[in-house]
């Protein structure tokens, strides 16, 4: 009896410990994320990423442009959220020294109107699951002002089969 309490009790805590993914709100943005104006271009392709299985892992290829149309600026940060139990969560800050590698630019500099790309911004994992991430990327003028640059991206549990 003692032991099918603990098994129930501990069946109760796994499940209300569960992560809970749903759909963000337009206006749902991390706090961070408010406090800069948004004055970089930040776009995904696709926008909804379906999985392909390679091997035992999934696969969500997609790609990530950045764009800053009015003037020569440079990346301090950038990162990617994902959403879950109603609130976007920090996933990663990636390393700042990685950002030239990933996205074809020189000294983190992002010149003015000139797109910038990371091509193989795939999300890859062992589980099938859908979700949204939101990617940032915070940014500093010549003048010394702070400005950032976001969008979100969804990936879906819509299996391609190959």
């Amino acid at each position: 009896m003692k032991n099918a309490f603990l098994l129930l009790l501990l069946c109760c805590s796994t499940l209300s410990a569960q992560i809970k993914y749903g759909t963000p709100k337009a206006d749902d943005l991390p706090e961070e994320l408010l406090q800069y104006p948004r004055e970089i271009e930040v776009t995904h392709f696709p926008e909804e990423v379906h999985p392909i299985q390679i091997g035992s892992d999934y696969y969500w290829k997609h790609n990530t442009a950045l764009l800053s149309p009015k003037e020569e600026v440079e990346i301090i940060e950038f990162g990617a959220y994902v959403y879950y139990n109603d609130q976007w969560n920090l996933r990663k800050k990636y390393p700042i020294k990685d950002f030239d590698k990933l996205f074809g630019a020189k000294k983190r500099n992002l010149l003015a109107a000139q797109p910038y790309t990371w091509n193989d911004n795939w999300r890859v994992g062992p589980n099938l699951f859908d979700g949204w991430a939101l990617w940032y990327f915070k940014a500093k003028t010549a003048s010394g002002k702070i400005i950032i640059g976001y969008q979100s991206l969804y990936t879906s549990d819509q299996l391609i089969k190959n």
